[in-house]
C-alpha cells in the first residue's frame, strides 16, 4: 500500500515535469511563467544529477592513493584508487562513518551525505583526517575507530585579505645555518648576535623609519654573508564604504581596506650585502632597477657565490633576473625580458635554476608564442629553445633535474583541435623527446601523483560529458578507468548541450571559438534575442572548454527564450603575443570587433539568431566591458547587465590594471573609462553594485551612476547591502532575467509573487 501510494506520488510529480518542460514547446510563450518556472527547475533538478563526475582529484602525502568525490544514484561517495594495484573501491565504510559520526556529535548523518568534502590521509595512509562545524575528526581505516581531535584552527596566513600589504618589519630573528650567529633588526638597522658569545654586532647605521631594513633577513649557506633589502615604504592607499546592514548590530559600520590603485607610490626595495667576518656593509648598486614595481624571490646560490633576485619594472615592459656578486657586491642582469607592450608575469611567468644556476629554465613570449627556454646562467645566452611552435605552453607542472625532463600543458599543438584545450607533454631539456601523455579531443586536467609516475587525468568537452583515467607519466598509456560520466538524468529534463562555433577575426584570419546556447523548448522556425556572456580580462581566457556540471546559469538564462553565447575575442591570453597584445592600454576594446562578427556569422548561418536584438552581461572586468558595449558599440548592443564592474580602470587596483593598460597614467586611461564616456549611452542599463566590495572599489560604480545622472540618462542601478563582489546572488539573478525579457522580448515579466505561487504549488504537487 504505502509503495502504491509512493510511486502513484512519483508519477504525478514526474507527469507534470513533463508537462511544465514541454508545454512551451507547444505553444512558445517566451519570457512567460512557465519559462521561469522551467529554468528555476534546471537549477535544481539538475543539482547533483551528473552521476561519476569527480569535482577534483587529491594525492595522498605518500603518493600510494589518489581519492576523490562523486555523485552517484546514492549520493556522495568518497572513491579511493590505489595506483600500483590498480584497484578503485570507497575510501571507507560510508555507514560506519556516518553512524559513528552521528552517535558522536547527536545529529543525524547518513552514508552518502557526509557533511564534508575534503579529508587528509595521515600515517601512511592508514587513517583520514577530515573537518566537522569546526572539529577535526580522526578515522582509523582497518579498525574504524573515529577519534575527536579537537577544534580545527585553520591557518591564519590564508585569511589575509589579498590586498593587504605583507609587514616587512618584525622582531623575529634568523639563524645562522651553521647556528653560530642570529640576524635581526633594531631600531630599523641590522644586528647579529654571537649565539656563543651574546655579543651584538651593528652591521648597518642608516636605517629610518622613513627607510628601513627588511626583517626579511637572508643568510648565505656558508653563514658568512647576510643579504636584505632597504626599504622605503609608501603611502598606504584605503578605500572605505558603509556597510548598512551588519549582522551584529543596528548601526551601520564604517569599513576600509587597503588597495593600491594605479598611479600609486610603491615602496622601493633595494637589496643590500652584508659579509659577516669583515664586518662590512656593500649597498648594491641600483641602476638595473631603480624603476621597480617589485623585487621578490631574494635566494642565495647553494655554494654562496651570489644572490639572485627578479625585477619587475614599473609599465611591466621590463622583467629581470639579478645577480649579486656575494663577495664584491658587483651587479649584471642573467635574464633581460623585454617587451615593446607588456610582459605577462601575472599569466606566464616560470623560471627554475637547474645546478644552483647553472642553467635556467625560462618562460618567454619572444618569439611570439609562450615557449620554454634554456639559458646559460653564467653568460646569459640561450643554450636551447626547449618548446617551439604556433602554440602556447600553458603550465609547467614540474621540472626533473635528474631526468633533465619537463612535465608541462599547452593548449594549439594538436592541429584540428580547438586551440584552447589543455593537453599534457614531457620533454627533455634540449628539446628532444617531446611525448604527447594525453591525445583525446578533449580539455583535460591532470592532477600527477608527488612523485610524478602517474597522473589522474579527467577529460571532457561542453558538449561531452567527463572521462576521468589513470595514466602513466612516462607514455600517457592509460593503466586503469575510473570514472564515466553520466548525464542521463540531465538528458531527462531536456536539457541540450551547447554548440562550439568558431568564425575568424577582425584580422580574417584568426579562428575566434565559442560557444551557443539554445533553450531546451528550442524551436528553428523561431526568432530568438541573443544575449552575450563577457568577460574579457587579459588575464585568461573565459568560454567554457570542459562539461559545464556546476556551471548552468547560462543554460537557465537560456530557458526564457534567449540564445545565450560566450566567446573569447582578441585580447585575451592562451593565445600568441600579437593575439594578447590587442588589449594594450585598450581595455575599451574588450575584443568586441572580434565578437561581433561572430555573431554575425552565427546569425548568418542560424537566422533564428535575431541580432538586432543583442543584449550583454557580466561581472567586474565584465561589468566594465558590458557597460562598454553600449557606450562603444551601440549600433549592435541594446540591452546590458553590468555587476561590479571596474567602469574607470584608475579606480580598480593598481596589478591589475597596470598589467594591461601600463604606467605613467596616460590619456589612454580617460579614453578607456565607462565614466568619462557616459555621456554616449544608448539602449537599455542595468547596474549592481555590492556596498562592501573589496574587489572592485564600489566608488567605481557609483562615479559611473553620478556620471549617468549628470548626462541626464535613463538607466537602472540597484546596490545591493551588505554585498561584496557578486553578481548580485538570486535577487541579482532574477532582476538580471527581468531586465533581459523587458527591453529584449518587449514583454513585461510576470510578477515575483506569481512566480513564488506557482512554484510553490509545484513543489506540492
Amino acid at each position: 500500500m504505502i509503495l502504491r501510494m509512493f510511486r502513484q506520488r512519483f508519477y504525478r510529480r514526474f507527469s507534470y515535469l513533463i508537462i511544465l518542460v514541454s508545454l512551451p514547446s507547444l505553444t512558445f510563450a517566451q519570457g512567460q511563467q512557465a519559462d521561469y518556472l522551467r529554468a528555476d527547475m534546471l537549477r535544481t533538478k539538475l543539482r547533483d544529477k551528473v552521476y561519476h563526475a569527480p569535482n577534483a582529484i587529491n594525492w595522498s602525502a605518500s603518493g600510494k592513493h589518489c581519492w576523490y568525490t562523486i555523485q552517484t544514484e546514492q549520493g556522495k561517495e568518497f572513491i579511493t584508487v590505489d595506483p600500483q594495484t590498480k584497484t578503485r573501491q570507497p575510501a571507507f565504510d560510508h555507514s560506519d562513518l556516518a553512524q559513528k559520526l552521528s552517535d558522536n556529535t547527536r545529529k543525524k548523518y547518513t552514508a552518502y551525505a557526509l557533511p564534508f568534502n575534503q579529508l587528509t590521509y595521515q600515517k601512511e595512509d592508514q587513517e583520514i583526517e577530515f573537518v566537522v562545524d569546526g572539529i577535526a575528526w580522526q578515522y582509523v581505516l582497518a579498525s574504524r575507530e573515529l577519534r575527536n581531535k579537537g577544534e580545527y584552527k585553520p591557518d591564519s596566513r590564508n585569511q589575509r585579505y589579498w590586498g593587504a600589504s605583507s609587514p616587512e618589519l618584525s622582531d623575529q630573528t634568523v639563524t645562522s645555518p651553521d647556528s653560530n650567529y642570529v640576524a635581526f633588526i633594531r631600531n630599523y638597522n641590522v644586528y647579529i648576535r654571537s649565539r656563543k658569545t651574546r655579543q651584538e654586532i651593528q652591521l648597518s647605521f642608516d636605517g629610518s623609519e622613513g627607510e628601513y631594513y627588511s626583517s626579511r633577513l637572508q643568510w648565505s649557506p656558508d653563514s658568512k654573508k647576510l643579504a636584505t633589502n632597504k626599504v622605503r615604504p609608501n603611502q598606504k592607499h584605503l578605500i572605505y564604504f558603509v556597510r548598512s546592514s551588519p549582522e551584529d548590530q543596528l548601526q551601520p559600520k564604517l569599513e576600509n581596506r587597503e588597495y593600491l590603485k594605479p598611479g600609486d607610490a610603491l615602496p622601493v626595495r633595494r637589496p643590500q650585502l652584508f659579509l659577516i667576518d669583515e664586518r662590512k656593509h656593500i649597498p648594491v648598486d641600483d641602476a638595473l632597477f631603480n624603476q621597480q614595481y617589485n623585487i621578490s624571490r631574494l635566494e642565495w646560490r647553494k655554494d654562496s657565490r651570489a644572490f639572485t633576485f627578479e625585477y619587475n619594472q614599473r609599465g611591466h615592459q621590463a622583467f629581470r633576473i639579478i645577480e649579486v656578486n656575494g663577495t664584491t657586491g658587483g651587479v649584471r642582469a642573467i635574464i633581460d625580458e623585454q617587451s615593446k607592450t607588456f610582459i605577462d608575469y601575472s599569466g606566464k611567468h616560470f623560471r627554475h635554476d637547474v645546478a644552483d644556476g647553472k642553467e635556467i629554465i625560462w618562460a618567454s613570449e619572444r618569439d611570439g608564442w609562450n615557449h620554454l627556454y634554456l639559458i646559460d646562467g653564467r653568460n646569459g645566452k640561450v643554450k636551447k629553445q626547449i618548446t617551439k611552435g604556433d602554440w602556447p605552453v600553458r603550465q609547467v607542472v614540474h621540472v626533473d633535474e635528474d631526468k633533465q625532463t619537463i612535465l608541462f600543458a599547452a593548449g594549439g599543438r594538436v592541429e584540428g583541435q580547438d586551440p584552447y584545450f589543455l593537453q599534457y607533454y614531457r620533454v627533455n631539456f634540449d628539446g628532444s623527446g617531446l611525448t604527447a601523455l594525453t591525445t583525446e579531443d578533449a580539455n583535460h586536467t591532470a592532477s600527477f601523483s608527488p612523485d610524478y609516475t602517474t597522473f589522474a587525468d579527467t577529460y571532457s568537452r561542453v558538449d561531452m560529458p567527463p572521462v576521468t583515467v589513470l595514466r602513466s607519466a612516462a607514455d600517457g598509456s592509460v593503466l586503469m578507468e575510473l570514472e564515466k560520466a553520466d548525464i542521463t538524468e540531465w538528458k531527462k529534463l531536456g536539457w541540450r548541450e551547447p554548440e562550439v562555433f568558431v568564425s575568424k577575426a577582425r584580422d580574417g584570419k584568426t579562428d575566434i571559438w565559442g560557444i551557443i546556447i539554445r533553450p531546451s523548448n528550442f524551436d528553428p522556425a523561431k526568432k530568438y534575442p541573443v544575449i552575450e556572456n563577457i568577460y574579457a580580462g587579459p588575464h585568461a581566457s573565459f568560454t567554457p572548454k570542459s562539461f559545464m556540471t556546476n556551471n548552468r546559469s547560462m543554460f537557465e538564462l537560456a530557458e526564457l527564450g534567449f540564445i545565450v553565447v560566450q566567446l573569447d575575442g582578441m585580447g585575451t591570453s592562451h593565445r600568441s603575443k600579437a593575439f594578447h597584445d590587442v588589449c594594450w592600454q585598450n581595455l575599451k576594446d574588450a575584443g568586441f570587433p572580434d565578437r561581433i562578427l561572430w555573431m554575425q556569422a552565427a546569425a548568418q548561418k542560424y537566422p533564428f539568431m535575431d541580432i538586432s536584438r543583442v543584449g550583454i552581461y557580466g561581472t567586474s572586468a565584465g561589468g566594465q566591458s558590458s557597460t562598454g558595449a553600449l557606450l562603444f558599440y551601440p549600433e549592435f548592443y541594446k540591452v546590458a547587465v553590468s555587476s561590479c564592474g571596474c567602469h574607470d580602470n584608475r579606480m580598480d587596483k593598481i596589478w591589475w590594471n597596470e598589467q594591461w593598460m601600463g604606467y605613467p597614467i596616460g590619456p589612454h586611461y580617460d579614453e578607456c573609462s565607462n565614466v568619462t564616456n557616459a555621456h554616449k549611452l544608448q539602449g537599455k542599463l542595468l547596474l549592481f553594485v555590492g556596498e562592501v566590495d573589496d574587489n572592485v572599489d564600489p566608488a567605481s560604480t557609483m562615479q559611473l551612476v553620478n556620471a549617468l545622472v549628470k548626462a541626464n540618462k535613463d538607466f537602472d542601478f540597484l546596490m545591493v547591502p551588505n554585498m561584496g563582489h557578486s553578481t548580485g546572488g538570486d535577487y541579482g539573478e532574477h532582476k538580471r532575467r527581468d531586465f533581459f525579457v523587458r527591453h529584449l522580448m518587449g514583454i513585461e515579466p510576470p510578477s515575483w509573487s506569481s512566480l513564488e505561487t506557482a512554484a510553490k504549488a509545484l513543489s506540492a504537487k
